[in-house]
């Protein structure tokens, strides 16, 4: 569809310096040059173009891997410079979200509604692959609205627009969505399928990207629709991506081998279990649009998004283990084209959809994620005729058993970033009282210490790091707008983690700036006691998240409050930080806790306007040695984060002896390990910070 002159101002946002065309060439130019004078074959300049372009779409790495995409070592310092250069000069700028703002962005996609024989459309933070993180190419929803969280939809009609987000989000959506052109719906208290049902006339349609609604979603809002006489109806073409004229381009981040030191297991193993449980369930293969599913299961990693190394693509697993992987080849390296082997076979990401003809033509049967897998994929294979079978992610449970290896690795990971994270807190003390920081000079401060420890792959998500109010906006992201100083007497929030080559690693600390005020010592004692029940429990087999998420609100039940997220979620193995299918939340979940699986412990406390608390450690399931009498066998939590609570906050006589025993012992643990990693000063930093528990009537760094 063809966007009339003013749709196509609506999507413009203006060029940097670097992204002019004249200096695109220049580059693009002299590297051509460049790479001939080396002695290699003089590339053709447009294919280089696109090359460098999907290069600089992606998140910058921290090594030159992305320069064997284009050019094999041994590189001159004249090709890396050159290198450097035309990846800085088509680097797309930031996300104008001006149009946005104006609602001129929401009028020209009502504009195209009609050619498309639909009355409203619906847009979801999402990408083809449902990921947590997204490619920029892939931010429609914030080019839309100026929502820049990650997860929302927003649902536009003629004469109606709204942004769904929850709990976590109102108040960021608040702040940068122009409520004069959207509704602000609570998605918790109103879904999406919900308000489609009280909202929409009988007859009316309402257009949708296949790509972008999960089977399950589909389901949900087709059958509410339906109620109503109304239609949920795929569209051929996304407005957005008609109107979105300088689009960043899909990336190329570069592909690699995830050695089988840190996997435990092999790639063939892996594929053999899934191919056994096909066989259990009957079907010829299953379509895996996980790009996470995919790096487990191959033992690769890639570059192609934020804060997760995964490489954007699709794969085709049969009954007989082999692989068909569809995965633009210009991203994977000589290494992991040698890696991946004979049994899989790696194909244009357009070729997937003549794949799933050909399972049709055979009426072969399929398995197929509900909750995962794009709507587009299920249509496509069932009008060429195979027999779809609906479940869940044959890969998603064997993922998150952690082996040997990997729960080796966390270790080990954990005790680097313990150090950084120390020094931080070392210095945090020293500068937080003289007023000298602010939010974003300490998340950067914190990510520059991660950086120096081996093994580092950069962080596995924004940090968020709140002073003051700012700490009770629970996923809060700082800006130079909202960046605010830190000083006495205030709580800080850092909540952060890291990307390393054997672990991901996510951990909050709160701490006191200055000096607290009684209902902040009480409220961070009562997160504590929660934060403990749960690192202490002990369960049976067959336990979910769901039975364990009440013991870390108890405590804060007591003074009559609560916190409104759940208390744990899934990590990956240098994966996603966020990672099913296990969690501990109030949310019904039948997935029980296995050994292996790792999951943080994050119970908080929020008071609008003033102050936040959140206490973070992430665990691994490990079994226990039973007392005497067990009659079944019993799992706890090995706790895998190193780093000291804030004694100041800490108010002894509310703890039980048990709780003032675990927090002395855990100290004790972060002294051991974290202290001989540490300079003189951070060492001496440490050693008082984790000092014993004195039980006093008074708070503990009184």
């Amino acid at each position: 569809m063809t966007p009339t002159a003013s749709q196509k101002t609506a999507g413009r946002r203006p060029r940097t310096a670097a992204a002019q065309p004249g200096a695109t060439d220049q580059a693009i130019d002299r590297l051509v040059e460049v790479l001939a004078r080396s002695g290699r074959a003089r590339p053709d300049p447009d294919g280089l173009r696109a090359l460098v372009a999907g290069i600089a779409a992606t998140p910058r790495g921290l090594d030159h891997a992305w320069m064997d995409l284009v050019v094999v070592p041994p590189r001159p310092p004249e090709v890396v410079e050159a290198l450097i250069a035309a990846r800085a000069a088509l680097a797309p700028p930031p996300l104008d979200l001006g149009g946005a703002a104006d609602g001129a962005r929401l009028k020209a996609v009502r504009g195209l509604l009609d050619g498309l024989g639909v009355s409203g459309f619906v847009v979801p933070r999402a990408d083809a692959h449902q990921g947590e993180f997204v490619a920029a190419n892939a931010e429609r929803l914030a080019w839309l609205t100026g929502f820049t969280g990650s997860a929302g939809v927003a649902v536009v009609l003629q004469s109606r627009a709204a942004l769904f987000v929850d709990g976590r989000y109102t108040l960021q959506a608040a702040a940068e969505v122009d409520t004069s052109h959207w509704e602000i719906v609570s998605i918790t208290r109103t879904p999406v399928s919900d308000w489609l049902e009280r909202t929409l006339r009988h007859g009316e349609r309402i257009g949708f990207d296949a790509w972008l609604h999960t089977i399950a979603e589909t389901d949900r809002i087709t059958a509410a629709c339906q109620r109503v006489g109304a239609r949920f109806v795929p569209v051929p073409a996304n407005p957005i991506d008609t109107l979105w004229t300088d689009r960043p381009s899909a990336p190329l981040g570069p592909v690699v081998p995830h050695p089988e030191t840190y996997a435990g297991r092999s790639s063939a193993d892996k594929r053999g279990e899934i191919r056994d449980h096909l066989r259990e369930k009957g079907c010829a293969a299953t379509v895996i649009t996980d790009p996470a599913a995919v790096a487990w299961l191959l033992n690769i990693r890639g570059a192609d998004v934020p804060y997760s190394p995964l490489a954007l693509s699709y794969a085709i697993l049969h009954d007989d283990g082999r692989v068909r992987l569809f995965m633009d080849s210009r991203k994977l390296t000589p290494a992991a084209r040698a890696h991946l082997g004979a049994d899989v076979t790696v194909r244009a990401p357009g070729g997937l959809g003549p794949a799933l003809d050909a399972l049709g033509n055979g009426e072969r049967r399929v398995l197929l994620s509900r909750a995962g897998c794009p709507q587009w994929i299920r249509a496509r294979l069932t009008a060429a005729g195979a027999a779809v079978t609906l479940g869940t992610d044959p890969i998603a449970l064997p993922r998150a058993r952690k082996t040997p290896a990997e729960v080796d690795g966390a270790r080990a990971a954990h005790q680097r970033d313990g150090a950084a994270l120390c020094r931080f807190l070392c210095w945090l003390d020293r500068e937080g009282p003289r007023a000298t920081q602010t939010e974003m000079s300490a998340a950067e401060h914190l990510r520059a210490l991660r950086a120096e420890g081996a093994l580092y792959r950069g962080p596995s998500f924004e940090t968020i790091s709140g002073a003051g109010p700012n700490g009770a906006i629970v996923h809060y992201r700082v800006t130079p707008a909202t960046d605010r100083r830190i000083e006495p007497d205030m709580l800080y929030l850092v909540d952060s983690g890291a990307q390393y080559r054997d672990g991901t690693t996510d951990v909050t600390r709160t701490v006191a700036i200055g000096t607290p005020t009684a209902e902040q010592i009480r409220r961070f004692t009562r997160v504590l006691q929660g934060h403990i029940a749960l690192a202490t429990v002990r369960f049976p087999a067959e336990t979910t998240g769901t039975h364990l998420d009440a013991l870390t609100r108890l405590a804060l039940w007591q003074d009559g409050v609560d916190f409104a997220h759940g208390a744990g979620h899934g990590v990956g193995s240098h994966l996603g930080v966020h990672e099913g299918p296990q969690r501990i939340s109030r949310r019904p979940s039948d997935v029980a806790l296995e050994p292996g699986m790792i999951l943080s412990n994050e119970p908080g406390y929020y008071k609008t306007g003033a102050f936040g608390i959140r206490i973070e450690n992430l665990v691994v399931v490990t079994p226990i040695e039973a007392p005497d009498g067990a009659e079944v066998p019993l799992f706890g939590f090995e706790t895998l984060t190193l780093a000291p609570i804030d004694r100041r906050l800490i108010d002894p006589a509310l703890l039980t002896p048990g709780e003032r025993h675990w927090l002395d012992a855990y100290h004790a643990r972060v002294l051991a390990e974290i202290g001989p990693l540490l300079d003189a000063e951070a060492g001496a930093w440490l050693e008082a910070a984790t000092r014993p528990l004195a039980p006093s009537d008074g708070p503990a760094g009184a």
